[in-house]
């Protein structure tokens, strides 16, 4: 009994790891052809070729992406595409209502709603037997930017006074909300086996961009309102909103080259 239930176990493990894999004798991309990664993360080809400017677009939907092949051509300008998106900025606050009737107070504005922290990128290993360099490769796995804060509501003004009441107040400005953190840079590993040496390559025909997002900017804060005005007291003006803080940036990911 539980030599079968081990059994069904391993079935069903390879069963989920066979779909989450795309399986490719040879794939050409055209120049400036995007290919993007349908489904799962692991893609195997036996022949990788990439024309002038083509990408590959891999799959945001999965944390770690993997892709293997026995020959890989590289033309001049061609890119995986593995970056975070921007987190979305927040909201602004509402405007405070203005004081329509005498003596009294303007109402305060509305707080505002953080940035989105940006999406971290895609973390990518490269497995190839040989690698063919005509011209430059660029792997781009850079966390997403942080949404900016949104802005305080403005106050609304203060109503007017009269001769038996003062004026009304203006009302507070709402405050600023924080903006997002940026998302981490992905972590990129490399491997080959009949390969240039890797190493004098970053930077010239191999260039990695993982850093981490900025942080988003922190919303102002809302003006206050304006005092309202009269025979025996002016108001006093609304404060204005407290400013959001900025949000931090990303780590950057780790570049990691095994074989030479």
């Amino acid at each position: 009994m539980c030599r079968s239930i081990s059994l069904a176990l391993l079935f069903n493990l390879f069963v989920s790891v066979s779909w989450s894999q795309i399986r490719l004798n040879k794939l050409v991309l055209e120049p400036n052809e995007k290919y993007q990664i349908p489904s799962g993360d692991i893609l195997v080809v036996d022949t990788l070729i990439m024309q002038d400017s083509s990408s590959i677009i891999l799959n945001h939907e999965k944390s770690d992406n993997f892709i293997h092949t026995k020959i890989a051509s590289i033309g001049k300008g061609c890119v995986i595409s593995g970056q975070g998106s921007d987190g979305m900025s927040g909201r602004p606050g509402d405007r405070g209502l203005t004081q329509s009737a005498p003596c009294r107070n303007g109402y305060s504005g509305k707080d505002a709603t953080s940035g989105a922290r940006g999406r971290d990128a895609v973390n990518l290993s490269l497995y190839f037997t040989t690698l063919k360099m005509n011209g430059s490769l660029l792997v781009n796995l850079n966390g997403g930017e942080g949404g900016h804060g949104g802005k305080g509501g403005l106050g609304g003004d203060g109503g007017s006074g009269t001769r038996v009441c003062p004026a009304g107040d203006g009302g507070n400005g709402g405050n600023g909300a924080a903006g997002g953190d940026g998302g981490n840079g992905g972590a990129l590993s490399i491997s080959c086996t009949q390969c240039p040496n890797l190493h004098l390559l970053l930077g010239e025909a191999l260039i990695v961009r993982n850093f981490g997002g900025f942080g988003g900017v922190g919303g102002d804060g809302g003006m206050g309102g304006q005092a309202g005005l009269g025979p025996v007291r002016d108001g006093r003006n609304g404060q204005r909103g407290i400013e959001g803080a900025h949000g931090a940036q990303g780590k950057k990911g780790l570049i990691t080259i095994i074989g030479n």
